[in-house]
């Protein structure tokens, strides 16, 4: 079984052979993606008038705070349009897909977050409001299963269900990380736009999960998310997690090659 994850806004700039490539490994692998497409929530939320506002936790995680429209908008943009339109580009080149969001058959159930630590802009920790982002606690993997069984390919948007029945904001790469590990999948891919975790101007393409939660803090924006979705699914007991780009010939086949990529594992 493998789980891949890949950006909204990746879906654009994926190489031509993705969708070929893809078709191939579905034809011997059990395979679930899961998206995400922030960029394309704040750019349709700004169209609406609705500013986006982003926090950043102590340890440097950066995330959009979600209050009750926001949710509406966030479930709007990811199980509406990304969702379909990824559905959309799978039966077209001939594999069968269904969207499904976290929320269809309680796949994706999540905890409301009642508090937020942030750190503001003068460098201090504050309690805000916790809004409605959630903190994954379980995923239906047999519902996950039974589709596959079916034949299909299940297409996971990262909204959540809360225990109150609201709609919750949970990060894509994390959502991806917290279903492989339910699905006991062998490996996880975060398909990106770039070949992986860059340090130094170098690549790193080999880490064990404590030596990446060392250097996440370190990291920046934007990639600290995946690696931190890396060390949660490994710690789930996913075998291999890796971090690869969607730009360069057969990105999924390569990165389980592990040409060009991260690769994060057990210790």
């Amino acid at each position: 079984m493998i789980v891949i994850k890949i950006g909204g806004s990746v879906v654009d700039g994926l190489h031509e052979s993705t969708m070929h490539d893809l078709k191939d490994i579905v034809s011997h692998e059990k395979v679930i993606l899961v998206h995400g497409g922030g960029k394309e929530v704040t750019s349709i939320a700004e169209k609406l008038g609705k500013e986006q506002k982003f926090v950043v936790s102590p340890g440097g995680i950066r995330s959009r705070y979600t209050d009750k429209e926001t949710a509406q908008i966030y479930t709007m943009v990811m199980s509406g349009k990304i969702n379909k339109e990824i559905v959309l580009m799978l039966q077209k080149n001939g594999i069968n897909a269904i969207g499904l969001s976290g929320v269809d058959g309680g796949i994706i159930k999540a905890e409301r977050k009642k508090k937020l630590i942030i750190v503001d802009e003068r460098g201090r920790k504050v309690a805000i409001d916790g809004g409605y982002t959630g903190k994954i606690t379980t995923v239906n993997s047999s519902l996950l299963q039974s589709v596959i069984e079916s034949g299909y390919v299940p297409i996971v948007s990262p909204v959540a269900l809360s225990e109150e029945f609201d709609l919750l904001n949970v990060d894509g790469d994390r959502a991806a990380a917290y279903v492989a590990g339910s699905v006991k999948a062998d490996r996880v891919i975060f398909i990106t736009n770039v070949n992986g975790l860059m340090m130094d101007n170098k690549l790193v393409t080999k880490l064990t999960v404590s030596e990446a939660k060392k250097m996440l803090p370190k990291i920046g924006f934007g990639m600290e998310k995946k690696v931190l979705a890396c060390t949660e699914a490994v710690s789930r007991g996913v075998k291999e997690a890796i971090i690869a780009s969607g730009q360069v010939s057969n990105p999924i086949s390569s990165a389980l090659k592990h040409d060009n990529c991260t690769v994060i594992s057990g210790e």
